[in-house]
């Protein structure tokens, strides 16, 4: 079966992590690194995205909403609706912060920040 933008549902999260993410101007906002899943309702709860940094020192993860990334094959990675400085702008995490409190918090920030209609509500 396929997404409505003509994308299956399925995908092995080894494809998705290290794949980049783009602005829908094209500009590399940076690549996922992980994605957080929600067992108990059986969902992606963000996609971890890595922003900034060289080689993983000073870099800033972010928890983007997984609803909101769309895979572009002509640019081989995910754009998202929004600007470099938006995300830039957007609730930082370590990667240790992404996983406390069961990733409640960084979920509930993100979907806030993002203005992305909950999938758990």
């Amino acid at each position: 079966m396929t997404t409505p933008s003509g994308h299956t549902e399925a995908i092995q999260a080894s494809r998705v992590i290290g794949t980049g993410v783009y602005s829908t101007a094209g500009e590399s906002i940076g690549t996922i690194d992980d994605i957080m899943l929600d067992k108990t309702s059986n969902s992606i709860m963000f996609a971890v995205v890595g922003f900034g940094g060289f080689l993983g020192i000073g870099e800033k993860y972010h928890a983007v909403p997984w609803s909101v990334l769309d895979y572009d094959v002509d640019r081989g990675g995910y754009v998202v609706p929004f600007t470099r400085e938006q995300l830039a702008a957007a609730p930082a995490y370590s990667v240790e912060d992404l996983s406390r409190d069961d990733g409640m918090s960084a979920r509930a920030a993100s979907y806030e920040y993002y203005r992305v209609e909950p999938y758990w509500s």
